[in-house]
């Protein structure tokens, strides 16, 4: 095994960039590492070469430990981006560098150079400068340098992104070539997916700092395990649709599967994800002149020439228990997008224009197990974290959510009672239930055990004296939601889902739709505008925000209806709350300060404090600039200051 990476974590201002990951590669393999700007990728190239210390884990190269060894005792080459090579001294000198502050002799040096620009293709170009040279020839002297002490693994963090389309392939080639009759292991690092799939034997897809799957190049974009990674390489078509014993339902449409993937267990209730690629689209002017299941008759939405190939879009009226992951519905938008790509033969044979009409059938798709909801749910044992479990059990009963109990506070003795007392309690019929306990405090129980596994919602009782600061921290800790349960109550029936007109609103409703859409829940939307802007153009926009929220909800089978009122928004949100009989009330997280922190004060502080009887969903929206995570508010109406 040339490279074992073993539970490798590393944290700057105690967020994990790099987040438990473990890797085995094997000799002479090209492995590419592929990801969004962010994702961890080059921090694991960099803790691998000694760039960057490791909090956690190991790094074994040929066996040898290296976690703690300076770069120059590892025996890595490095090739960066931007060549980095030395201006002041020729071709030659760059590529002997390495040799020379290894005290090797200079014939051994000049003959090593000699060896690796025939290798590379630069034969008789030593004694140029690199400013003589174009970016393909700069690269390539780099990865010369990088290989002239014969390193046991060679590191490339995206090596080809500064050169232009032609000779990022040109190189694309070459690199595969040189690596090959080397036989160095490799592990290149790109976000680049066309040139992780010609390159790597086998690849690894990073987000968030986690390494989410790790296959060949085919067998991720043909038969992946996971949501992410379905959606994230190429163009999906993805939704979620109904198991049978030899296929899958969409809607009245049945497709049958000739081998069910193993990790799928073939369930008639079970709820899987359904993933066909552009090119397993068939189009047809007619259903009987499919030559597959049809899935439905469209309209021909956008068509893009692309050389070889030509694209569309093809929007279908929604289909009856059948929600769309990918391509995603534009918020306040009906139906199903579907992605299709066609070869210019097919083209021929059945022009298209934009509006036309057309039937679209599936040829191929594969199938996954659905994840559905993650929730972490927070218990010491007391009166408000009793009633918090009652609940979000229900619940989680009701969304086929999957639900781990996180129990804190308390010594060991009590903790078991208080656990089987728990486990009693909540009975079965749960997706899957994880009971946990800890002896650290319930705020950093929660960045280790998010760090652990990604949440969608944590549940927290409401009544504390420290509820609402363990609430902060808690929204500080990743980048799930928050539910806070005030008291023992059925599944919710009326939530009211406060907003301001924008894009971090459309969030708050889209999640509270995926949840609430188990549970019969009908919704009310509100929008408070002030005094001094409540006029007849403010209402008439918010109300058509308003109504694109409805037409979401409508998506989940949530039926829906908006409110806009005038006034201070906290007065606006309790007069609702005593006069529409609502259970369930959701507010936006507030935007954390420079530090990081998150107060719950201001409006979402005072209805905190009041709400005695309704269940509270506080839902952030994020965004991911270099690997921090930035929540904005559902309402900036609804957290002044």
């Amino acid at each position: 095994m040339s490279i074992l990476l073993e539970q490798l974590t590393k944290r700057y201002d105690s967020h994990p960039v790099v987040n438990n990951v473990s890797l085995e590669i094997v000799d002479g393999e090209f492995f590419v590492l592929l990801g969004s700007s962010g994702s961890g990728k080059t921090t694991v190239l960099n803790m691998i070469a000694g760039l960057a210390g490791i909090d956690q884990g190991r790094v074994l190269l040929h066996g040898r430990d290296v976690t703690h060894l300076p770069i120059q005792e590892r025996n890595v080459g490095y090739v960066f981006q931007n060549y980095a090579l030395f201006q002041h001294m020729s071709v030659a000198d760059n590529i002997e560098f390495g040799l020379r502050v290894r005290n090797v002799a200079a014939s051994v040096r000049r003959r090593r150079s000699s060896e690796l620009l025939e290798l590379i293709g630069l034969a008789g170009l030593g004694s140029r400068m690199p400013k003589q040279l174009s970016g393909g020839q700069q690269q390539r002297v780099a990865l010369a340098r990088a290989l002239a002490h014969k390193p046991d693994v060679l590191l490339l963090d995206e090596p080809l992104g500064a050169l232009d389309a032609k000779i990022r392939n040109e190189l694309r080639r070459n690199l595969r070539t040189i690596q090959q009759e080397l036989g160095i292991t490799t592990i290149m690092v790109t976000h680049d997916q066309e040139e992780a799939f010609e390159l790597a034997d086998r690849m690894g897809v990073m987000s968030f700092g986690r390494l989410i799957e790790v296959d060949t190049p085919a067998n991720l974009y043909r038969y992946p395990q996971t949501e992410f990674v379905a959606a994230f390489l190429g163009t999906a078509n993805l939704m979620v649709g109904q198991a049978t014993t030899d296929g899958v339902q969409l809607g009245p449409r049945h497709f049958p599967l000739k081998a069910l993937p193993s990790s799928v267990a073939v369930d008639n209730a079970q709820r899987v994800q359904v993933l066909f690629r552009p090119e397993d689209v068939l189009l047809a002017g007619h259903a009987d002149e499919l030559d597959c299941p049809p899935l439905g008759q469209g309209k021909v939405e956008q068509i893009t020439f692309g050389g070889s190939f030509e694209r569309l879009r093809v929007r279908l009226p929604p289909i009856p228990g059948v929600r769309p992951i990918a391509p995603p519905i534009a918020f306040g938008e009906h139906g199903l997008v579907v992605e299709v790509t066609r070869t210019q033969d097919q083209v021929s044979r059945l022009p298209l224009q934009q509006t036309d009409t057309v039937w679209a059938g599936i040829s191929r798709l594969h199938m996954l197990t659905h994840p559905g909801l993650q929730f972490l749910v927070l218990s010491d044992g007391s009166s408000p974290a009793q009633a918090a479990l009652v609940v979000s059990s229900q619940i989680a009963r009701l969304s086929h959510a999957r639900m781990t109990l996180l129990g804190y506070g308390l010594g060991e003795s009590a903790m078991q009672r208080h656990l089987q007392e728990a486990k009693e309690q909540v009975g079965s019929g749960l997706a899957a239930l994880d009971i946990r306990s800890t002896t650290l405090a319930a705020a950093e129980a929660v960045v280790e055990e998010t760090e652990r596994r990604p949440y969608d919602l944590v549940v927290l009782g409401l009544g504390s004296a420290d509820s609402i600061a363990l609430a902060e921290r808690i929204l500080e800790a990743g980048e799930h939601h928050l539910l806070l349960i005030p008291c023992s109550q059925p599944p919710p029936k009326h939530a009211l889902i406060c907003l301001a007109n924008g894009e971090p609103g459309k969030e708050g409703v889209l999640f509270t739709g995926r949840l609430v859409r188990h549970f019969g829940t009908q919704a009310k939307l509100l929008t408070i505008l002030p005094e001094s802007a409540n006029d007849q153009e403010s209402q008439d926009r918010a109300r058509r925000f308003l109504a694109g929220g409805v037409r979401a909800l409508q998506s989940f089978g949530v039926a829906a209806e908006i409110a806009v009122g005038s006034g201070t928004v906290h007065d606006g949100i309790v007069s609702e709350l005593k006069n529409g009989g609502h259970d369930l009330l959701v507010l936006g997280a507030p935007l954390p300060d420079l530090a990081g922190k998150i107060a719950l004060d201001g409006v979402v502080g005072q209805l905190l404090r009041e709400v005695k009887d309704c269940s509270i969903l506080i839902v952030r929206s994020s965004s991911q600039e270099q690997g921090t995570l930035l929540p904005l508010p559902l309402s900036g109406r609804l957290n002044p200051g």
